[in-house]
């Protein structure tokens, strides 16, 4: 399993991202850009074109997967598209909203499936590093578990992918980031209670590659 985890957009080690993928130059990147759902669309975009410049700069073919379009859809329509890409690419946003989109679209089995056969990368940054603990459960001091439904009419998921077996806290200690207070408050909650986490500084990244897990 390789995943690339950071606090914030791209972090400080996008060298160790393109290490991960082991893909010739210009290899393809789907963007998952659904926490930005309960987002005005003009929002979303500008959401997407910002990640897309990230991945271009780094010589990469980016290309947004919108997982609204699965909704209702066999799982295997988009298990077959996102294993076209050697990575995806998850930005932040609300980890509720891109929660249930991953489980309308099937895409949560689709990517648990991928990388357990070591078939991509997942990578991303705050919700999309979020949403593969084993709970969502503390992240509903910063993120609004009720978007999900306003935006589609369903109640909010609790429980993330289960990729990882902690929690992941970002931008703890950023005082830059307008949710650091909040944030870090959530992994002091954690820290007390025994709930295994890690927290992320903006600019940290959480490398996986294979037994090997690393924040730089």
């Amino acid at each position: 399993m390789r995943l690339y985890l950071s606090s914030f957009r791209m972090g400080r080690h996008s060298d160790r991202l393109l290490a991960l993928l082991r893909a010739p130059a210009g290899a393809g990147a789907a963007v998952i850009a659904n926490a930005l759902d309960a987002e005005s669309e003009d929002d979303r975009r500008a959401g997407v074109r910002s990640e897309a410049a990230a991945l271009t700069a780094l010589g990469l073919r980016p290309a947004e997967i919108d997982l609204r379009r699965y909704f209702g859809r066999p799982a295997s329509a988009v298990a077959a598209q996102l294993a076209r890409f050697p990575l995806v690419w998850a930005r932040g946003g609300n980890a509720f909203v891109l929660r249930h989109a991953l489980a309308r679209s099937g895409a949560d089995a689709a990517l648990t499936g991928l990388l357990g056969r070591d078939a991509l990368v997942y990578a991303g940054y705050s919700a999309g590093g979020c949403v593969l603990a084993p709970s969502l459960r503390g992240l509903e001091a910063c993120d609004d578990p009720d978007a999900v439904t306003r935006v589609h009419g369903d109640p909010p998921l609790w429980d993330g992918l289960g990729v990882l077996d902690h929690a992941l806290v970002p931008h703890v200690d950023s005082p830059d980031h307008p949710e650091s207070a909040v944030l870090t408050a959530v992994a002091a909650r954690y820290r007390s209670e025994g709930v295994p986490h890690r927290p992320l500084r903006d600019g940290q990244v959480l490398v996986i590659d294979g037994p090997e897990s690393h924040v730089l």
